[in-house]
């Protein structure tokens, strides 16, 4: 079983910056795809950012630009950088590890932080 913990949520003002954090419980990120999502009020869950294969990197076109992915392999953290913040980029985030074990698909999630984006 693996636990995922976010922080780093918060309230900022529009433009401004907020990093997130994900620990996880023991080492996953080599054999997970890890990644973060967010759910806004009245609305799907979505894909922010991932780590694909390897070290590439995905992300959605809303927040290209602005939202960095990275990691910490030996602490085992997984980390949203959010820049140039937008009232439309307030949501619940949620770190994402994913596996696929002998045709079983694992998937984890955090308990999720709130980011609000408001003047």
């Amino acid at each position: 079983q693996v636990q995922l913990v976010e922080s780093g949520g918060g309230l900022v003002q529009p433009g401004g910056s907020l990093r997130l954090t994900c620990a996880a419980s023991r080492s996953i990120f080599r054999d997970h795809m890890m990644g973060w999502y967010r759910q806004a009020p009245g609305k799907e869950r979505e894909l922010v950012a991932a780590f694909t294969s390897g070290r590439s990197t995905n992300y959605a076109d809303s927040v290209k630009g602005r939202f960095t992915i990275s990691r910490d392999n030996t602490e085992n953290i997984l980390y949203l950088q959010m820049n140039s913040l937008k009232p439309e980029d307030t949501a619940v985030y949620y770190c994402n590890g994913n596996t696929v074990v002998g045709g079983v698909e694992y998937n984890y999630w955090g308990q999720g932080t709130q980011v609000t984006v408001s003047s």
